[in-house]
């Protein structure tokens, strides 16, 4: 056998024993007293548990979630909302607005996320959407516009309706993707809230429904509800060593208990890990990674992570200007998220000639390369690749 096969033959069995996946130990499964429970990593959007996960059910005032960020994503925070009749006479939970009360939408955000006030969502629905019924179809398109396909609201405060419903692991995503809102996660996080009250010489004081933050060692937020038909519904998030996750129950008489559980058991099971590092060199090539990568992953996960160079060809304009592509991850198979790649300038050689130089250096196309050959240099290239993957 001549030695270039034997060479190509070395190189395909390094590349398998590279990306073959291995083993996972999966986690001891958790339990709880919930109908639908589901748990979700912030930062990457990894469900890490799920129970009836798809179920669509009542959700009663975690509704509220969805009130509040599409207020945020809408609104004005500095706007003042003028309370409605309507609103004032809203029935369930309230912060007591009176008709004709004046309010900054900022403040009523609080009133809405801690004391869960059904008066302070429809005033911030009628600022906001130009009427109740107006925001709840922005309610709904931003629902469509996050693809939870599960999830249907009727009005933005929560009270029961057979139209009005979500599932577990809707609201995971709607948390985490609300979470990484700061104005959201302030307010959610906060305990007890003080705000000038027109109607009395004495400021208003709310103090936060919502239990975890003070059960349970770094909690952040989110949000109660109960109805009569809905039962105990909770949203509650913690973070740890820079970690946030978000927990979901519903219909759940031991709530409090349940989420400490939960949470505990995804902060041991899951931790969250630096796959990529921003600025990490890609061997073989004058690119880097534009951007850090976390992901959560248990134990015999991070073995199972393969990766794919996606290069822009050579007269793209984009690459002129940076964006040389991205290097895509899998885990399993399945994509779990990629980062932007960028050019490396390199010393005594001006912007255009360093982008000129990666692409012939192998950062774009080379269609004058046999296919044998293009074969060749791909598995050199994958190989590389997974091994940087492997060093981090």
């Amino acid at each position: 056998m001549k030695p270039r096969m034997l060479w190509i033959l070395a190189v395909a069995a390094l590349l398998a024993s590279a990306v073959s996946p291995g083993a996972a130990a999966a986690p001891r499964p958790i339990e709880t007293n919930a109908e639908a429970a589901a748990l979700i990593d912030v930062e990457s959007g990894r469900l890490l548990y799920s129970h009836n996960g798809d179920k669509r059910m009542r959700i009663a005032s975690l509704t509220k979630i969805m009130t509040a960020i599409v207020a945020i994503e809408n609104g004005d925070l500095s706007d003042i909302v003028k309370t409605s009749s309507r609103a004032a006479g809203k029935e369930g939970s309230s912060i007591y607005l009176k008709a004709g009360e004046e309010m900054s939408l900022h403040h009523l955000l609080y009133g809405l996320m801690l004391r869960s006030g059904n008066d302070a969502a429809v005033a911030i629905a009628e600022h906001v959407g130009g009427s109740e019924e107006g925001f709840v179809w922005m309610m709904n398109e931003k629902a469509r516009e996050l693809g939870l396909a599960n999830t249907h609201f009727m009005n933005p405060h929560g009270l029961d309706h057979d139209d009005h419903y979500s599932s577990a692991n809707d609201l995971a995503r709607l948390t985490a993707y609300a979470l990484r809102n700061p104005v959201f996660r302030e307010i959610v996080k906060t305990r007890v809230k003080k705000v000038p009250n027109p109607n009395a010489e004495w400021d208003y004081i709310w103090t936060n429904k919502n239990k975890m933050l003070t059960m349970y060692e770094g909690a952040d937020g989110v949000k109660t509800g109960y109805t009569k038909l809905a039962h105990r519904c909770l949203v509650s998030s913690a973070t740890r060593g820079g970690q946030q996750l978000a927990a979901v129950t519903l219909n759940d008489g031991d709530d409090w208990a349940d989420h400490q559980r939960l949470l505990d058991w995804g902060f041991r099971h899951y931790p969250l890990q630096t796959i990529v590092e921003e600025g990490r060199k890609i061997a073989g090539y004058s690119l880097a990674a534009g951007r850090t990568f976390r992901y959560p992953l248990a134990e015999g996960e991070r073995e199972r992570i393969t990766t794919r160079l996606v290069v822009r060809p050579q007269d793209d304009v984009r690459t002129l200007l940076g964006d040389a592509g991205r290097l895509e991850l899998e885990l399993g198979g399945v994509p779990i998220g990629s980062v932007p790649l960028k050019l490396l300038e390199q010393p005594g050689l001006s912007r255009g000639q360093a982008d000129r130089k990666a692409v012939s250096s192998g950062a774009g196309p080379q269609p004058e390369a046999r296919p044998a050959a293009r074969t060749l240099l791909s598995a050199l290239r994958t190989v590389g690749l997974t091994l940087l993957m492997r060093e981090v």
